[in-house]
């Protein structure tokens, strides 16, 4: 009995001291590079969206997980720089947050892991070989922003009928723009619309486009999806107000601040689902092997004060098709 009772006690020191030991052992903390052409202010949806699901997921900031954020704030030229910056601390894997914030991360790594978030043409950006095997470094979820804009331009005929020439609003540093401006033309042709292109580079370019919309008696404005806009989206919606047109913007934000309307995926939904894949990358997987993903759900946004203030009745097809009614 006294054999066994010490062997029982040795079994139970060394637990303890294996447990020990364990305890000791220093937890890991993975380090997260975020990138946005954005501003914190502008991305603070998608920011608070990406990390409530990583807390889903088991990571606590500070714990096993940090997260080093940086944003362009609608300098465009300063993503390469930022980009390096993050690969210099090191980080474990890049968030990309849009099309330029990939092609900066692109430029500057080929071996860090990144995950691109909206990214408008992973394909003719060379981001992936094919949405099923991205081949690369890079995965993550794509939308297809000339498809969008084809569909946008429809939803806002019909919301304000007898609308017969509309002043498309455009950021020409911005990659994925030339090609939805090309599906707007075609889609406007398609319905019988007179197109007025109006080409911006910087918050500077605003006051002068809407400007140029009123004098050539534009009907509706329609803005083409860009980072810039949102990162002065303050200020673009005070000139939205003050030209008293009805427009179609990028995003939901933008409907709730006074557009007319809004059609696409839901952005924060896509920053969520991008937690899923820092996840799987964390635990292992390649971004080669984890297909890009295209958003299967879209929202319709309508805001019926803006269309009450404008003198618009939006017709009930419209009002039904809508996901959310702004009173």
């Amino acid at each position: 009995m006294k054999a066994i009772a010490l062997i029982v006690i040795l079994a139970l020191t060394i637990l303890a001291v294996l447990l020990a030991a364990e305890a000791q052992q220093p937890t890991k903390v993975h380090r997260i590079g975020w990138l946005s052409a954005g501003s914190p202010l502008s991305s603070r949806a998608y920011v608070e969206a990406f990390q409530q699901s990583l807390r889903d997921l088991g990571y606590i900031e500070g714990q096993n997980m940090a997260v080093e954020y940086r944003f362009a704030k609608g300098q465009y030229e300063r993503l390469p720089e930022l980009a390096a910056n993050l690969v210099q601390l090191p980080v474990d894997i890049l968030v990309t947050s849009g099309t330029p914030a990939t092609q900066a991360a692109k430029q500057v790594t080929s071996t860090i892991p990144i995950v691109g978030v909206a990214l408008a043409d992973p394909l003719g950006t060379g981001f992936a070989a094919s949405f099923a095997r991205p081949g690369g470094n890079i995965t993550g979820l794509a939308f297809q922003n000339a498809d969008l804009s084809t569909k946008r331009l429809e939803l806002l005929t019909e919301a304000v009928p007898g609308v017969t020439r509309v002043a498309v609003l455009w950021d020409s540093h911005f990659p994925a723009s030339p090609s939805a401006v090309r599906a707007a033309e075609e889609a406007a042709r398609a319905l019988g619309l007179q197109v007025q292109l109006l080409e911006v580079q910087g918050p500077d370019d605003f006051a002068r486009v809407f400007a140029a919309a009123t004098r050539e008696r534009a009907q509706a404005l329609f803005q083409v999806t860009s980072s810039l806009f949102a990162t002065h989206r303050e200020m673009f919606i005070d000139l939205v107000a003050k030209s008293r047109l009805p427009v179609t913007c990028e995003t939901r934000p933008f409907v709730v601040a006074g557009c007319l309307m809004a059609y696409g995926p839901s952005f924060p939904d896509m920053y969520r689902r991008a937690a899923y894949y820092v996840d799987r990358i964390l635990k292992g997987a390649k971004p080669a092997d984890l297909p890009v993903e295209q958003p299967m759900k879209f929202e319709l946004v309508i805001n019926l004060k803006t269309a009450q203030a404008l003198g618009l009745t939006i017709p009930p097809s419209i009002l039904f098709q809508a996901d959310e009614v702004i009173k």
